[in-house]
């Protein structure tokens, strides 16, 4: 399978993969439950929309820079204008910095993932 082929499975994988820890993030009862339940939500929706944003901006010259300032603006202005006037969405200014985490969490996990990706091959 070529690489950009491989990458845009794992784009999606990924994705989804932030989909579900949102959708199970009720399950949760652990240490430090509440911090979770304020900030997972944060973290994992731009951990998702990272990998969606960057299936979106895989052809331009920086797509991880695109794809990340992207997701930033779209997560910041949802928080900043509290659900875009259209959602449900409790105030809360730490959650700009979980936004940030995710999509940062999301950077590392793409550029780790992206050296096995190259290091397998192009047709592998």
């Amino acid at each position: 399978m070529p690489v950009a082929r491989r990458a845009t499975l794992r784009n999606v994988t990924l994705s989804l993969l932030g989909a579900v820890v949102l959708v199970l993030k009720p399950l949760y009862h652990g240490p430090a439950e509440a911090v979770f339940y304020s900030y997972v939500g944060n973290i994992s929706v731009s951990f998702a929309l990272y990998f969606a944003a960057l299936n979106a901006t895989s052809s331009y010259r920086r797509p991880r820079v695109v794809a990340g300032l992207a997701t930033l603006l779209a997560v910041e202005a949802f928080e900043a204008t509290s659900g875009f006037g259209v959602m449900g969405n409790t105030y809360d200014s730490v959650d700009f910095v979980a936004n940030a985490l995710g999509i940062a969490l999301a950077v590392a996990v793409d550029v780790m993932t992206s050296r096995m990706l190259v290091a397998r091959g192009p047709d592998d």
